[in-house]
Formats: C-alpha cells, sequence, structure tokens
C-alpha cells in the first residue's frame, strides 16, 4: 500500500509536509525498533550463557555458490614445480653392479654408470646374552666375576 504512495502527488502542501514527517518517523521507529530486538537477543544469548545454557545460533546466510570451472579446465595437468631432492640424501654404501660379460657381444663399449638411489629403512635388535665367568675361593671367602666388555 505505502510503496506506490509518492506524497508529491498531494497538491496540499500542509498535507504533503505532514505526511513526509510522519513516514520519515515511522523510518526511525524501525530503525530503533530493529536496533532494541537486536540488543535483546544479544541479553537473552548472555543471560542464557550466565545460567549456563546455549545462546541462539549464529547460522550465516547462504552465500552465492563460486563460478565452477569446466571439467576440462579442472583435469588439465598444471606444471610440475617438484625438486629432485637426490642431492640432500646421505650416501651409506656404494655398490658398483657389474654386467655379466659373458652376455655382452664383442663390440659392446663402457659408457660410464647409471645412477639408481634406493631409500631404505633397517630396524633391527642386537640382543646379546653375556655369560659372565664366576669363580669363588674359599680361602680368600670371596666370589671373582669376569667382566664387562667396554661399550
Amino acid at each position: 500500500m505505502l510503496e506506490n504512495f509518492d506524497p508529491k502527488t498531494r497538491e496540499d502542501e500542509t498535507v504533503r509536509k505532514v505526511v513526509l514527517y510522519l513516514m520519515n518517523l515511522v523510518e526511525k521507529q524501525h530503525a530503533t525498533i530493529q536496533e532494541q530486538a537486536e540488543e535483546i537477543q544479544q541479553l537473552r544469548d548472555e543471560n542464557n550463557r550466565l545460567k549456563g545454557e546455549q545462546g541462539k545460533p549464529k547460522i550465516n546466510a547462504n552465500k552465492p555458490a563460486r563460478d565452477q570451472s569446466s571439467e576440462k579446465e579442472r583435469r588439465e595437468s598444471k606444471p610440475h614445480d617438484k625438486k629432485a631432492k637426490k642431492a640432500g640424501i646421505r650416501i651409506d654404501r656404494i655398490e658398483v653392479l657389474k654386467v655379466d660379460h659373458k652376455q655382452l657381444p664383442q663390440d659392446a663399449k663402457f659408457k660410464g654408470y647409471e645412477e639408481v638411489i634406493v631409500q631404505d629403512i633397517e630396524f633391527r635388535t642386537e640382543n646379546i646374552r653375556f655369560r659372565k665367568e664366576k669363580y669363588y675361593s674359599p680361602s680368600q671367602k670371596q666370589t671373582y666375576l669376569a667382566e664387562m666388555p667396554p661399550g
């Protein structure tokens, strides 16, 4: 009803001013009522929190979905940025693997080596039972025990 109302269509200047004043007053009151409603809800939430209850949950409005790229764009491969880590690997042992010369033809020439690094983790236990010799001297009334090796 008020959406289509235009106070400028009123010919009487006094009526137009009164209508504009009342419309502004209603708008201010509406804004005040909204602020008070928000404050009342905050106070209720705080009161419930102090009582040990939960306040009203804050639910965010639904956001419009982002534009999804096409399947083709998502599946396109990206440039490979991974750097080689071989330089940082500590080498514990080097083994030279030789070709069986019986399988080589007569004209085969040595062209160097192809390096392959294999990483492995070895977990092992080494449990040792020491059998220490033990002697007893009745004349000395003393026991003699073999010493443990250093380390």
